[in-house]
């Protein structure tokens, strides 16, 4: 599997379906996304090519194969912050931070908690 997991949001979406469920056919997740209206073929090649990203794994069930994921959504979630630093914010983490209060995306109680996890982390990495 590829370092550098980023995933269209049809693709999130499928992966969320898979994640909650564990285990689904091409099927149960075509019901799962019905909402976006998907055709079974158009949800069996999406599951196709993450396959073949090493994102999800199929076993055959029968005449059907069922589908698991290969990744946490915690990786993907990463990957994906990662690679928006790197390209949007010049690799500049502080950068994505500042935008998001600039643009008030982060509230005072959000930075409360941001601070809470920034001195846990802290304390975690002064213990031997």
């Amino acid at each position: 599997m590829a370092e550098d997991i980023v995933l269209s949001d049809l693709q999130l979406d499928l992966m969320r379906v898979l994640w909650r469920a564990g285990e689904l056919s091409v099927a149960d997740v075509t019901t799962a996304l019905a909402d976006r209206d998907l055709a079974h073929t158009t949800v069996a090649t999406l599951l196709t090519r993450l396959e073949k990203r090493g994102v999800v794994a199929s076993r055959r069930d029968g005449r059907m194969l069922v589908y698991r994921p290969c990744i946490s959504e915690d990786q993907v979630r990463r990957s994906m912050v990662s690679s928006l630093i790197a390209q949007v914010f010049r690799g500049d983490p502080k950068a994505l931070l500042a935008h998001l209060v600039s643009e008030r995306e982060v509230a005072g109680g959000d930075l409360e908690q941001v601070r809470a996890l920034l001195e846990r982390d802290e304390a975690g990495r002064r213990e031997p």
